[in-house]
């Protein structure tokens, strides 16, 4: 069962399970040799996909959320005790786990590079180990979905862009996530109702071609939805010959004026877009519908966007789903979340291509004289900078500092932060590295590690 406020399962279905197994069987393997001390796990990513320059943090909301509501259910801990993998000790001692650590985070919708950690738990180290799974799946998604949703905002500002991914999201939890990052990186709202709901987004919807289908005439289809949804006329004028809807389009209009009712729009959804929206804006300006948007879908993404935008396409608003819900061109991110302390002691990772910055850390942002991002430092958490400091305290002792931020404000956050982007950044072919230096203490302390001197 999925909880739509949250995007996570109820706290009475399956919400500890969600997890690998080899999560519980290190887990077994803590408890019977008592190692409970202090843990520090990192999530970062390790490099961009090909054709991204930078990532936008999201999912920070739904973590903190999971961890708060971390629990076994009694059905839960039957079905593990029914398996036979684990004690019946063990099993009892999970009946009471609750997670009881500190969490540090980059804030939803900073913009962030490979090697920093936009996440960091402190914990107990069962308590951390077990939430690996269900944090990378929640962080990891969302991050990826903003940061795609982010390029198309980037790529035709001021354009009136909505979600309408549901239908192909892989799975209704991913549709509902996919329309709260696509919103907080800069969509203006969604197709899906139950998102709206959830987390306050505003829902859009025009028609189908099946409405258009039902009826025996083209124009009785548009009359009959007018005056259904006589404050949202949007009309989808392809499905037949779109130039012959337009010019029904124009019959239609001052008969629906008549009874106070305004066409806000109307959408186009297949063929070459760029050459019916000129056909279809001449017809309605022509007509005296100049006021009337037009608005286009149909297997879009911030590729296609910048396309129309270079032919000069009378567009006023997009439909984005598939691609976007599912990141087409950059289906996953090469991320992870890995053990950088223990018991006081710094580790590392040292496998080939995999290596790991041990320690506890801090991400401090420069600006250069426009107020454009200049460069980044990644150091320790004791080691201070002078830049802007971007991981902050946000859960201790397994309870939120502050109530949820409305997702607008994060909205704000990351446009700000898009638009401090170096425009060598903001475009969709590959620009020049961001520069993210690792301090001097960071290498010290790796080759410290190495040596066994810590």
């Amino acid at each position: 069962m999925i909880s739509p406020q949250a995007g996570v399962p109820s706290a009475d279905s399956g919400l500890a399970l969600l997890t690998d197994l080899y999560q519980l069987t290190m887990m077994q393997g803590y408890f019977e040799q008592g190692m409970t001390d202090t843990a520090v796990f990192e999530f970062f990513v390790r490099k961009l996909p090909d054709n991204r320059n930078f990532l936008l943090a999201a999912g920070l909301e739904q973590v903190l959320e999971f961890l708060e509501r971390l629990r076994f259910a009694q059905e839960e801990l039957d079905w593990l005790g029914r398996s036979g993998r684990f004690s019946k000790e063990f099993i009892d001692h999970l009946a009471e786990l609750r997670f009881t650590g500190d969490v540090h985070a980059i804030p939803e919708g900073t913009v962030f590079f490979p090697n920093e950690p936009i996440l960091r738990v402190t914990a107990p180290l069962p308590e951390a180990q077990l939430v690996e799974t269900r944090l990378i799946n929640l962080l990891h998604f969302q991050t990826l979905i903003a940061s795609k949703a982010a390029r198309s905002a980037l790529v035709v500002p001021g354009k009136l862009l909505i979600d309408f991914g549901l239908r192909r999201a892989h799975g209704a939890e991913a549709g509902l996530l996919a329309a709260r990052a696509s919103y907080l990186a800069g969509f203006h709202g969604t197709s899906a109702v139950l998102a709206g709901m959830a987390f306050d987004i505003p829902i859009y919807g025009t028609m189908a071609h099946s409405f258009v289908q039902a009826h025996d005439d083209e124009t009785t289809a548009f009359e009959h939805f007018s005056l259904a949804q006589p404050d949202n006329v949007t009309l989808l004028i392809d499905t037949y010959d779109t130039e012959a809807a337009a010019e029904k389009i124009v019959s239609l209009a001052p008969r629906l004026k008549q009874r106070g009712i305004d066409i806000r729009a109307v959408r186009l959804d297949s063929g070459d877009l760029a050459d019916h929206a000129r056909k279809v804006r001449r017809i309605l300006d022509d007509g005296g519908l100049r006021p009337v948007h037009i608005f286009a879908s149909g297997n879009l993404d911030e590729y296609a966007l910048h396309t129309l935008k270079q032919r000069n396409a009378p567009i006023d608003g997009y439909g984005i789903g598939t691609r976007v819900d599912t990141s087409a061109d950059a289906p996953y991110l090469d991320c992870a979340y890995k053990l950088q302390e223990y018991a006081g002691r710094a580790r590392r990772k040292r496998s080939e291509g995999k290596a790991t910055w041990p320690g506890r850390k801090q991400v401090y942002r420069f600006y250069d004289e426009h107020g454009l991002f200049a460069g980044d430092l990644l150091t320790l958490e004791d080691d201070c900078g002078e830049g802007q400091a971007l991981t902050q305290l946000v859960m201790q002792g397994g309870r939120r500092l502050a109530p949820p931020l409305p997702l607008t404000e994060i909205r704000q956050r990351a446009a700000m932060d898009l638009q401090r982007l170096p425009m060598a950044l903001r475009g969709l072919e590959t620009g020049p590295v961001y520069p993210v230096t690792v301090s001097r203490a960071l290498h010290d302390l790796a080759r410290a590690v190495d040596e066994g001197k810590v």
